[in-house]
């Protein structure tokens, strides 16, 4: 269940914060950020999309109550939750990278499904890479049998 983690702040705090995430995320695609926080930005962004998949004035009224930019919002309704017309969860995807050097926070890289790798953005190409090479791994060894 969403908001069930503390993530060291107050609940204010928190839930602005919390906003301002999916929002980004939902903007961008990607972003990069601690475990704790994109399990949390996970949780509410699937939800985000899972009520603008109803595109009725009801969602997009809820999707606006929490959602801080209103050209966010349409991009929701129109681009993102149509692609998800046929799926019932699972939107979005969490890629652990390396440790953070400051505080040696366990950093991620959370993505809605279907985002593609910017080519400026390297350590998301590296983790992009490394995972692919995981599952060309086990396409090969399928194929091998």
């Amino acid at each position: 269940m969403p908001g069930t983690r503390k993530l060291g702040r107050a609940s204010d705090h928190r839930r602005s914060m919390l906003r301002g995430l999916v929002t980004y995320l939902l903007e961008n695609g990607r972003i990069e950020t601690t475990v704790a926080r994109a399990k949390e930005v996970r949780a509410m962004t699937e939800k985000m999309i899972t009520v603008a998949k109803d595109n009725s004035l009801s969602a997009k009224r809820k999707v606006l109550a929490y959602v801080t930019k209103e050209d966010v919002a349409k991009k929701l309704f129109d681009e993102i939750a149509p692609r998800f017309k046929d799926v019932s969860g699972g939107y979005t995807r969490i890629i652990k990278t390396e440790t953070r050097r400051g505080d040696a926070a366990e950093m991620c890289i959370i993505e809605i499904l279907g985002y593609e790798v910017a080519p400026d953005d390297k350590k998301a190409k590296k983790a992009a890479k490394k995972s692919a090479k995981t599952e060309n791994k086990s396409d090969d060894e399928k194929s091998d049998d």
